[in-house]
């Protein structure tokens, strides 16, 4: 059973940046969830995890999300340096830390349209895999929401195709939440991240950013390679999803480098 939380417990400072750490604008950013069950993750997650699943319907189900973005203005958080433009997409499953009790998103990996994609693999092992990332979108300001939003993927590893649309005035439902506000610090603030590198170990990062003021939309048509290939969504089910929320553009600090979790 899900506890009330409260985003006032989870918002702080931002920690300063140093180093390489990194800060980007995310622009079309959305977060495309599907609840499913929890069975079909099984020896996904290492042991040290378990999964932050909700009820509904006296089911429990585990959440997994499709975050499709265009990083423009990503740059160096501490130096003058060059500025990057690329299309991306994290897929990534929500989990608690037993160790920590810190709720946190498992990434299955990530797609990124960039040249630049050859350092976090080869660098720090990454699950990143190279595709090709086309966002089609019309962001209508007198209705504050998207007339159009069409994401495409061209990729090997996480073919994808995304429609969405928004309408004036819809409210956001989250079921299997105590309330709204639970749901969406489970679905939009988690701050750290786990995955398995590309050499087997554990690895993680950690980000910044500020309350995502994410609102509905409606989801057209949806076709995420990855999720039918690893039968965890079908793409019949791809059709339902239990959430989409959208956000024009926001601002994260990405805390580099990422670490090996002995």
């Amino acid at each position: 059973m899900q506890t009330r939380l409260k985003f006032q417990d989870f918002l702080h400072a931002r920690p300063k940046p140093k180093g390489i750490d990194v800060i980007c604008q995310l622009q079309h950013f959305s977060i495309i969830t599907y609840a499913i069950d929890p069975v079909r993750l099984r020896g996904l997650i290492p042991e040290r995890f378990q999964l932050d699943t909700i009820e509904i319907d006296g089911r429990e189900k585990a959440l997994i999300s499709v975050v499709p973005f265009i990083d423009i203005d990503f740059t160096s958080a501490v130096y003058p340096f060059a500025k990057f433009v690329m299309g991306q997409t994290n897929y990534r499953i929500y989990i608690i830390d037993k160790t920590t009790g810190e709720r946190c998103v498992w990434f299955l990996g990530t797609t990124l349209d960039s040249w630049a994609i050859a350092v976090p693999r080869a660098l720090w092992n990454l699950p990143w895999y190279p595709g090709n990332v086309r966002f089609d979108c019309v962001y209508d300001q007198a209705q504050n929401g998207y007339a159009k939003y069409v994401m495409e993927t061209q990729s090997e590893w996480a073919p994808a195709k995304l429609a969405l649309i928004q309408e004036k005035g819809g409210d956001i439902n989250l079921p299997g939440f105590p309330d709204i506000e639970t749901g969406l610090v489970c679905l939009t603030h988690p701050l750290t991240g786990f995955y398995h590198r590309r050499d087997g170990k554990l690895g993680t990062y950690r980000v910044w950013h500020k309350r995502l003021l994410v609102q509905p939309a409606t989801l057209k048509y949806a076709d995420f390679g990855l999720l039918s290939r690893m039968e965890l969504v079908s793409l019949d089910e791809q059709q339902r999803p239990y959430s989409v929320l959208v956000e024009p553009i926001n601002e994260f600090t990405i805390y580099l480098p990422p670490v090996v979790v002995k």
